[in-house]
């Protein structure tokens, strides 16, 4: 919160649909945790009025995180970019800077990796990870899957091409593009990282049973029903575990926190608080 002024910080969280978003919720938490007052709010903005919600909110604002469809407009959108926000394309995090600037932050892959191998106890070190989806939110983690240490980031989309560009970018040679009809041959996988729009628009994903083992796990980036039918098939498939995004969502709200207020919250107590409401 910027010293001199009288009223809570204002942030705010812009998507579309957005009124099913845990951020508001989350954030306060931090901030009662931290004993920092702001504000937080979910703004609903189209794609074609996204840039005008933004600026406008930024006026006065503070901070604002991201969510699906924006986050590619959110990095066109901002002045500066962070070595994540840029590599993606993407970005789920934009900052006020002087002069009505704007700095966008990707921080979705961190997240992901802190849930996965902190609380989901996921090593990724040397791991066999199928990515399922190319888009922005596959974009958003697969750079921070390889600079955890998998050994093959295998990403296979519905669109071939767009997985083909993906591995291209990674620029690795441990991250490869697979067509979707190939699927049933690629045998088991350690990981399954669904991020897919499947989920969030009803739509059936129809998977072979034999990409997972009793050692697999099923992760899939969105939570609450956007998830189930993912989460469905991982344990009707034999997955030792299947696991939503909500504590990715948690990880990478805090260090969205942590870049706007200087330290960072502790996730625990606010993922437990959700979760047990979700149940």
């Amino acid at each position: 919160m910027p010293h001199g002024s009288a009223f809570p910080a204002r942030y705010a969280v812009f998507g579309h649909p957005i009124g099913h978003s845990l951020s508001p919720a989350i954030h306060r938490m931090f901030g009662e945790q931290c004993g920092i007052a702001l504000d937080y709010v979910a703004i609903d903005a189209t794609p074609a009025a996204f840039a005008d919600a933004v600026r406008h909110f930024l006026a006065g604002g503070h901070g604002a995180n991201v969510s699906l469809p924006h986050k590619a407009a959110a990095c066109a959108l901002a002045d500066e970019r962070s070595a994540a926000a840029s590599r993606a394309g993407s970005a789920n995090v934009l900052t006020r800077l002087p002069a009505g600037r704007l700095a966008a932050h990707n921080t979705d892959g961190s997240g992901l990796v802190r849930d996965l191998t902190g609380r989901q106890h996921c090593p990724l070190h040397g791991r066999r990870v199928l990515l399922l989806g190319a888009g922005g939110a596959a974009r958003g983690v697969a750079w921070d899957l390889l600079d955890a240490g998998v050994d093959q980031l295998t990403i296979v989309n519905r669109t071939a091409d767009s997985a083909v560009a993906l591995a291209g970018a990674l620029g690795a040679t441990r991250a490869r593009a697979r067509h979707w009809q190939d699927l049933a041959g690629l045998g088991s996988f350690d990981l399954i990282v669904h991020a897919t729009s499947a989920g969030v628009l009803g739509q059936p994903l129809p998977l072979p049973p034999g990409l997972a083992n009793p050692q697999t796990i099923g992760y899939d980036l969105s939570y609450g029903r956007a998830a189930q039918s993912f989460l469905d098939w991982a344990r009707g498939a034999g997955a030792k575990a299947a696991c939503d995004g909500l504590g990715m969502l948690v990880e990478q709200a805090a260090d969205a926190f942590a870049l706007w207020h200087g330290r960072r919250p502790d996730t625990d107590p606010v993922y437990a608080q959700l979760r047990g409401s979700a149940a």
